[in-house]
């Protein structure tokens, strides 16, 4: 089961990491009428899983390679994820406008990213500190 975790939270940060690109960049750009599609989106959100998403496809990459970093690059996708929300929460206390189902999706991407960072420290950290 250890040899294959990191090839199938590979897999799965892969896809994760490709689909956000392509949605928050779709926002961002305003490409295939996804902007109008996602209504009151709050953009420092977008902009945070823009750049976990690129986080994620890196982290799969050190999956697969099996690297220590992994666990460090995914903790700092939680932290950015994170503040990500937090921003959203004082934003929408602030009277801020946004969509209902965005407060849901972050609060999955948060627990996402921290399960695969713990998954990463597990089973490449301690791995590779034990092979030194």
């Amino acid at each position: 089961m250890k040899k294959i975790l990191p090839y199938f939270s590979a897999v799965v940060l892969g896809l994760f990491g490709t689909l956000t690109l392509f949605m928050t960049t779709s926002v961002i750009l305003d490409l295939f009428g996804i902007r109008a599609k996602e209504g009151n989106y709050v953009l420092f959100v977008v902009w945070a899983n823009f750049i976990s998403g690129l986080l994620y496809l890196a982290a799969a990459y050190g999956f697969v390679k099996r690297q220590a970093w992994t666990a460090k690059l995914l903790a700092v996708a939680t932290s950015i994820v994170s503040i990500a929300l937090i921003g959203l929460i004082v934003h929408i206390n602030s009277g801020g406008i946004y969509e209902n189902e965005t407060v849901g999706a972050m609060i999955f991407r948060v627990i996402l990213t921290l399960t695969f960072a713990i998954v990463a420290h597990f089973t490449l950290s301690i791995k590779n500190k034990m092979s030194n």
